[in-house]
This record gives C-alpha cells, structure tokens and sequence, in this order.
C-alpha cells in the first residue's frame, strides 16, 4: 500500500504545472523556462521600467517629463516668449523711453489687433490643411462696402449695427465662396483664394470708385475707439477673439476634427467626417475674422478704403508659420500665434523707432519666416 502511494506521488511530480491563464482578476505573469519559475508583473504598469528613477537616475521620470514638455507645444511657446523678450530688450536699448512708454506698448497691441484677429482665422484654415490668400482683399471689401453711403445712412437711422453686420456678412459670403470652390469645386486652395484676393481687391475699388469714404456715423467711431480700465476696445476684441479661438480649437468637437481633416483627409472621411462641409466651414469662420478686422480697421483709421489689408495674408500666415502651426495640417495653436502676431508687430515698431526702412522691415520678416520653416521640418524629422 505504501509503496502504491509513493508511485502515485512520483507521477504527479512529473507532470508539469502550467501557470493560469491570466484574467480579468489575475495579475500577468512572465514564465521563464519550462514554467516552474513564474515572476509577477504589475498590471498598472503600461511601459517597461528602463534605467534608474529617482533624483540620481539618468533616465528619470521627473527628466523625461521635462523633456517631453519642452519638445511639445510648451516649448515653442517658451521659445516664442524668450524672442519676444530678447525684442523688448532691443528696442529699449536702442529706442529708450520711446518704447518702454505706456503709450508706446498700447500702440503696439492696437496694432497687433487688427492682423491678429486674421490670424486666428488664418490657424484654423491652416490647421485644416488649406490657405487663404484673399484675407487682405475680403478686409478691403469689407470695409468698402460697410462704410458706403447707403450703408451709413440706414446705420445713422437706425444704429450703428449695421455697419458691423454688413461687414461680417460681406466677409462670410467671401469664406463661402472659397471654402465651395476649395471643397466642391477641386480647386486647390492657393488658385482659388488667389482668384478671390484679385476678384474682391477689384469689387472694392469698383464700390468706392478707388476713393477713401470716410465714416460719419459718430458712435460707431467713439464705441470702438473707446478705452475699456484703459485699454483699447479694439485690443479686447482681439482677447476675446483669440479666447474663442482656443476654446474653438482644443475644447469643442469642431476643433477635434479640424486637426482630423488636416492630418489626413482620407482618413477623416473614413471615419464619419463631413470633410467638404467642415472645409467650408473652416473659410467661412476665417471670413468672419475678416470681417470683425474690417471692423476694427474702420474704427482705427475712421475709413473705409479698398487699399486697406496690403499685405495681410502675408502678414497672418507668418504669424500663424511662426506660432507653430504646421503648413502642411494637422497640428495649430492658437497661443503661438498670439506670441507670433506680438513679435512681428514688436519688430515693426521697433524698426520704425530706429527710423530704419521698410525694405529691411520685409527683409527681417523673410528671414525669420525661413528660419520658422527649416525649425518646423527638423522638428517634424525628429518626431518622424
């Protein structure tokens, strides 16, 4: 009987154990060899544990974050700031009282209002995928056309409303007009919003018959060439512009798939986006940007002219280039361009306080929109 018992033993001893299977309840486990020694990892652990954690570690948690942060948004954003600091310092170097002058900073931001409101519009287009070269003309249309005879007389009669509504409707028709031929039409983006630049430069100068008009409704010009705790309404228009902005880009579904249609299009469509309409969409809100700039630029220069906006689209797309925001789609901040909008305006004022010219102006502009462009690719190369 013993001896039975003793062979049974033997025999359950030569059969191999095999580890359970892990479950919903059961830790994983590693086996090694033919199973008989089994090592227990965490289930919270989602990445393999490399180098040594801790203050003296190489690779360090606390490192890596850092580092981490910096390659991200945050730190194109604390390079923009550390230019724009390195600006002020030039210019109260070279320019003295003459800059650092409370008069002198409420001039820069009531300058940087106007094309920065374009700007915002222009991220989202951009970040969609696509370009506007029209902003400059839909502004002069804009304003033409708001600031008419017919369109001040009903806003004397009635308020000066009008004139606003006239203004962001003008500009909404335009971004209608670009995002139907960019998304229905197959117009790539450049030929279509190059037409409208010509189209509407030409529509304006037809309407105002190439004069200056000036506006007579007095409370339009004294509501928004008014002071708010001091400060110009035309720089918190631009606040509260590029706060909806972000709140647009980074909290709401509309901003989520903006960067979904400019990261791949194709695949956005796959997954149940509206890529023609939200293209449109997208032109439409950069032609409402254009419209509340019309606005501002009416109530900055108390005009209306089919001169106004030269050179914006150049203007906003470097602001937007020099934020971050990648030509090609897919990736937009709405903080960097507020950042990018304030050097170039910063280094504007602070040319035209050294009495250099405008040539050189356009000269610095080139150069640092070159260099924002070979430090996104190499970016982009990195991450690849």
């Amino acid at each position: 009987m013993g001896e039975e018992v003793a062979r049974s033993q033997a025999t359950q001893d030569e059969v191999p154990q095999v580890p359970p299977t892990p479950g919903p309840g059961l830790p994983a486990q590693a086996v090694s060899g033919s199973g008989q020694a089994m090592v227990e990892v965490d289930p919270t652990e989602t990445a393999p544990r490399s180098g040594r954690s801790g203050p003296g570690g190489g690779n360090g948690g606390s490192g890596s974050q850092v580092q981490n942060l910096l390659k991200g948004g945050a730190g194109r954003n604390v390079g923009l700031v550390i230019a724009l600091v390195l600006l002020c310092i030039v210019g109260i170097v070279t320019a003295g009282d003459r800059f650092a002058s409370t008069a002198n900073v409420l001039t820069i931001l009531r300058l940087a209002a106007v094309i920065g409101v374009v700007s915002i519009g222009m991220t989202f287009v951009i970040t969609g995928g696509g370009i506007d070269l029209s902003v400059g003309a839909i502004v002069a249309l804009a304003s033409v056309w708001a600031t008419t005879l017919a369109t001040q007389q009903m806003a004397a009669d009635f308020h000066w409303i009008f004139m606003v509504s006239t203004a962001l409707l003008v500009g909404a028709a335009c971004g209608l007009v670009n995002g139907l031929l960019v998304a229905y039409g197959k117009i790539v983006p450049f030929i279509a919003t190059l037409a409208m630049l010509a189209g509407a430069r030409g529509l304006a100068e037809i309407l105002s018959d190439r004069r200056t008009q000036i506006i007579s409704v007095n409370s339009f010009v004294d509501f928004f060439g008014g002071s708010v705790l001091g400060v110009p309404v035309l720089v918190w228009m631009f606040v509260l512009v590029a706060a909806a902005g972000w709140v647009l880009l980074n909290r709401t579904t509309f901003g989520r798939r903006t960067f979904a249609v400019g990261g791949n299009a194709e695949a956005a469509r796959l997954a149940g986006i509206k890529v023609q309409r939200h293209t449109v969409a997208l032109y439409v809100l950069l032609g409402l940007c254009c419209g509340i700039a019309a606005v501002m630029l009416m109530a900055r220069t108390t005009t209306g002219s089919s001169t106004h906006g030269g050179l914006y689209e150049l203007d906003a797309i470097a602001a937007v280039v020099i934020g971050g925001t990648l030509l090609s789609g897919g990736r937009g901040t709405i903080v960097g361009t507020v950042f990018g909008v304030l050097i170039f305006t910063t280094l504007n004022n602070v040319f035209t306080l050294n009495n250099l010219s405008i040539s050189a102006q356009s000269v610095a502009k080139g150069l640092i929109i070159v260099i924002a462009v070979l430090l996104q690719q190499r970016l982009a190369a990195r991450a690849t």
